[in-house]
């Protein structure tokens, strides 16, 4: 089936659907990782937006239940290069298509990516629409019409209703390796240390598998909940999660989370970050096309170590207004955007990029011990 990719600025390409069909709108990004594309799918980070991949097969490994980063997919579209004709991989129990059809999203390949890409690195992410049954003319239109990234909250569509305790496979698959006396495919556990709280602004599933496997037992609730109830539970500390959207729009979290300072070690990731930043006083803005990949170099001012980290935020926190009781801990080398800040008088810290790496490198794994550390320190 014929598809159409149309840009708000009035560029098109012209592709074949996969998947689902209709039309879909969203903001228009690009990733740039090679593998991954499920965990990216699924990833709740990711709600509002229209994806395209720069690697130009995707599906040739299929979906896995397992591999997901949520329970369903959050991406309103994706746009790719080529479609593998076939899903190889001993652990597949569908195709991409499939997959797609199932969970009513639209796919569109045979599209110039490297084209598409270079055109938002110059003009910066916009909205677009993805339609098998409007003209082109329509769907610039539509496109136009469809509501911006700046000023929406998508976490409330993404957040979990209740509270949960986080109870699900958390081992490490491995390779067997009768050297190390591994006798099969997955790492056993550690005992559960500390007993953390985490607020769900669209939390990923491998955040909170890292989390168990560095010991924590994590209570995960709604990004409605109060300061008061999260404190009433008596935490040993508290975990601020990824999520989409405009981070300014989210005042009503931003006074819950301010009134957590100085009473619990926190610890955020990626929207959490930026989070931490209007609560310090700062701010935020958009970046001009976003970092989305898992190939962003981070180096960390206080031992001037380098990290190749996975990244996916079209926001980023204002290191310019920050108050001078924060500091700015990490920076990102491509264009030194603040990637890391910490507080100098309570126990807080955060980080703009995904140290769970799903998908992505391992570099950046560590700062779950330094969350147990942070708060073995302040007992």
């Amino acid at each position: 089936m014929k598809a159409i990719l149309a840009l708000e600025d009035g560029r098109l390409f012209e592709g074949r659907a996969f998947g689902s069909s209709g039309t879909t709108t969203g903001e228009i990004c690009f990733n740039t990782s090679m593998t991954g594309y499920q965990e990216i799918i699924t990833d709740p980070s990711y709600r509002g937006q229209i994806v395209t991949m720069t690697y130009p097969q995707i599906g040739n490994y299929g979906v896995t239940p397992e591999d997901a980063e949520s329970a369903s997919p959050h991406v309103r579209g994706l746009v790719i290069g080529e479609l593998s004709p076939v899903a190889s991989n001993y652990r597949s129990r569908q195709t991409l298509a499939d997959y797609f059809t199932e969970h009513g999203i639209i796919g569109i390949e045979h599209i110039d990516t490297r084209a598409l890409t270079k055109h938002l690195r110059s003009l910066g992410a916009m909205r677009a629409c993805i339609t098998t049954e409007l003209s082109a003319e329509e769907a610039i239109e539509t496109a136009k019409s469809s509501p911006p990234m700046e000023g929406s909250d998508f976490v409330k569509e993404v957040s979990t209703k209740e509270s949960y305790t986080w109870d699900q496979d958390s081992r490490r698959f491995t390779l067997p390796n009768v050297v190390t006396e591994q006798p099969d495919n997955w790492l056993p556990l550690p005992p559960v240390k500390h007993r953390i709280v985490a607020y769900d602004f669209g939390i990923k599933y491998n955040i909170l598998r890292r989390l168990r496997q560095a010991g924590f037992e994590v209570e995960v609730v709604p990004s409605t909940t109060p300061a008061s109830e999260v404190l009433a539970k008596k935490p040993d500390g508290v975990f601020l999660s990824n999520g989409p959207g405009d981070p300014a729009a989210l005042g009503y979290i931003h006074e819950e989370v301010k009134q957590l300072i100085g009473k619990t070690p926190i610890f955020g990731i990626c929207l959490g970050n930026q989070i931490l930043g209007h609560v310090f006083g700062g701010s935020t803005y958009k970046l001009k096309f976003g970092h989305r990949g898992g190939n962003q170099p981070v180096k960390d001012l206080r031992s001037g170590k380098i990290s190749i980290t996975s990244q996916n935020h079209g926001f980023a926190v204002d290191g310019t207004n920050l108050p001078d009781n924060v500091e700015v801990t990490h920076i990102n080398l491509n264009d030194k955007t603040v990637e890391g800040i910490r507080h100098k008088e309570h126990p807080i810290f955060s980080v703009q990029y995904h140290p769970e790496a799903a998908p992505g490198p391992n570099d950046a794994t560590y700062f779950f011990d330094e969350f147990a550390a942070l708060i073995d320190s302040t007992k």
